[in-house]
């Protein structure tokens, strides 16, 4: 027996045509010339949006500006369980003392402008929970919320803002959220909750 180790031929075959295709894979880029090589770059600050790119022709850069907006974002279902968690926390229960979101008055949006994200909604209390339910009528039958970008929510009980049986807003909402909530100005609360 031999000390030098046996290549099969299909290890051998597969080590050429990885040759074949690196090989193949540089000429096509030294071949394809500098326009080819696309660059682009973008800065974010909560004022503007500025991305600059070049195309694969040989034209000059092209750069677009867009202001900074604030826009509605997806419920899914980890906001909803951080959600439930921040408010039962504002009411000292465990999240299981909740079963979820009040259907239909969830709302979420990401503030630019700030870089704060903002939510709104009612929690649905467990039929098992009587503080949940308690918690859930008058001042703490609305619930709303904001987050710092990488922060944690915090909840703010808004049930009765804004009415004569309640006091003002405990926080402000940026004007361009409630705006795209079509909130009242000045408000912390959907109409539609009485």
């Amino acid at each position: 027996m031999s000390d030098r180790p046996l290549y099969s031929s299909a290890v051998r075959r597969h080590g050429l045509i990885a040759v074949v295709v690196a090989g193949a894979t540089g000429l096509a880029a030294c071949s394809a010339g500098p326009a080819s090589h696309a660059t682009a770059t973008s800065t974010t600050t909560s004022q503007a949006l500025t991305t600059t790119s070049q195309a694969t022709s040989p034209t000059s850069p092209t750069t677009t500006t867009t202001s900074a907006t604030t826009a509605n974002l997806a419920v899914t279902d980890q906001i909803r369980t951080e959600l439930v968690a921040a408010g039962a926390a504002l009411n000292s229960l465990a999240s299981s003392a909740y079963t979820g979101l009040v259907p239909g008055e969830t709302f979420y949006a990401y503030d630019a402008a700030t870089m704060t994200y903002w939510a709104g909604a009612g929690l649905v209390p467990s039929p098992t929970s009587t503080q949940a339910q308690i918690s859930a009528q008058d001042d703490g039958a609305y619930l709303l919320f904001d987050r710092p970008a990488g922060g944690s929510w915090k909840g703010y009980a808004v049930g009765l803002a804004g009415t004569k049986e309640g006091g003002a807003c405990p926080v402000a909402v940026p004007t361009a959220v409630l705006d795209l909530w079509n909130w009242a100005p000045g408000s912390c609360r959907p109409s539609t909750i009485r």
